[in-house]
């Protein structure tokens, strides 16, 4: 019996395609393709010196999602995290200390996961090629294979990041906050040099995962015109689990698709700082476009991923190759 591939199959298959193509031109224009030898970005960086990096990455990334799917959305977070405070240079993955306490031990990175499939990823690399890969393009890397995983763009990024040295809790106030209007974080994304369409892109994120109770409870006080006022009952029926309770932002948590961006225009955005997306004059027109087009979407998405990927990157002397993605050397 013949196989007849089904609508969404093919449908996968054609924005995947597209999105390569329409990447390949991007990327050629915007980055070298050398082998790193001036310590510079670009997608050959580890060609000579550790060939088999990306296999390397992309093997342990899908093992440690086919254990467990929610990862998808929590390596894509940590990325995000990483970069808005100083720059994508791993400060996210050290550890606090007797003498300071880091990035990864403030109360907006307390729900973070995914930190040994990175360990587990540098262990790996350092067996084959010690001393060579950053704990940062690691991250990186790490977060593009999750969104090709859950089923979103499959996208390359230029490597050769260095890791930073300095992780600091005062450092995650610059972090965007769940109750964040449309105009706030279009300011806070426009500090890292981000138009509100890019900022809305990545927003998108949110088409994995889940949110805590404590992130929108505020919502449910009194009547939010924004929200359905039947989802606005579904909100309250999580949070009589407690400040913990998870509440997943779309209805396919662990598949990247537009569900976000269609559950906006229902009114059933989970978070204030969703919603408000497509109650601003400034971004509806944004969640309309994703909302109607994936495949616009997702193009989008990728373009803005790389470019946050390249947030005050470290390089030469301003930073290391870590030995353990955890402690500086």
């Amino acid at each position: 019996m013949m196989y007849k591939p089904s609508r969404k199959s093919l449908k996968m298959v054609m924005v995947k395609l597209m999105t390569v193509f329409m990447l390949i031109e991007v990327i050629t224009c915007q980055f070298g393709f050398g082998f790193g030898a001036d310590g510079g970005l670009n997608m050959n960086y580890y060609l000579m010196s550790c060939p088999f990096v990306e296999p390397v990455v992309k093997n342990i990334v899908n093992r440690a999602l086919d254990n467990d799917p929610t990862l998808a959305a929590a390596l894509i977070r940590m990325h995000f995290h990483d970069c808005f405070i100083q720059g994508c240079d791993g400060s996210i993955l050290l550890d606090s200390t007797k003498d300071n306490t880091a990035e990864k031990d403030s109360p907006a990175n307390l729900s973070l996961r995914g930190y040994e499939v990175i360990d587990d990823i540098k262990d790996e690399l350092e067996r084959r090629c010690p001393g060579v890969v950053s704990c940062a393009d690691i991250l990186a890397m790490a977060a593009t294979e999750a969104v090709f995983y859950a089923g979103g763009p499959v996208y390359n990024i230029p490597k050769g990041r260095k890791d930073g040295r300095r992780s600091r809790i005062e450092d995650t106030r610059n972090l965007p906050s769940p109750t964040f209007n449309a105009s706030e974080l279009i300011r806070q994304f426009g500090l890292h040099g981000f138009s509100a369409q890019e900022m809305v892109a990545l927003s998108g994120a949110h088409t994995l995962g889940v949110a805590r109770c404590s992130s929108f409870k505020n919502r449910l006080s009194q009547v939010d015109p924004a929200l359905d006022s039947e989802f606005a009952k579904t909100l309250s029926r999580t949070c009589t689990s407690g400040d913990n309770a998870e509440q997943p932002f779309d209805a396919t948590r662990n598949d990247f698709d537009n569900v976000y961006f269609r559950a906006l225009l229902r009114r059933n955005g989970v978070l204030f700082s969703d919603q408000d997306l497509y109650t601003s004059p400034r971004t509806w027109n944004f969640v309309n476009a994703y909302a109607m087009n994936e495949a616009l979407f997702f193009l989008d998405f990728q373009r803005a991923m790389v470019k946050m990927g390249l947030l005050d990157i470290k390089q030469g002397s301003n930073g290391e190759v870590r030995d353990n993605c955890r402690k500086i050397n």
